[in-house]
């Protein structure tokens, strides 16, 4: 899997961040649309997630 940086910092594809809090996909998503991560989209429109703000979420759950 390529890893893909923004502003040099690894971004994570929804599936990568669901491993990570052992949910579904769908539901990383469900929380961007809330507001819990911000979501980038790619030029295909695809989201990814800031490794950085993934890691507080996770520390703070």
């Amino acid at each position: 899997m390529a890893i893909q940086t923004y502003e040099h910092e690894r971004l994570l594809t929804p599936a990568e961040v669901a491993a990570m809090f052992r949910v579904d996909p769908k539901t990383v998503t469900r929380w961007a649309q809330a507001g819990k991560l911000t979501a980038i989209r790619t030029l295909g429109g695809h989201r990814r997630y800031r490794e950085s703000e993934v890691s507080k979420l996770l520390n703070a759950s």
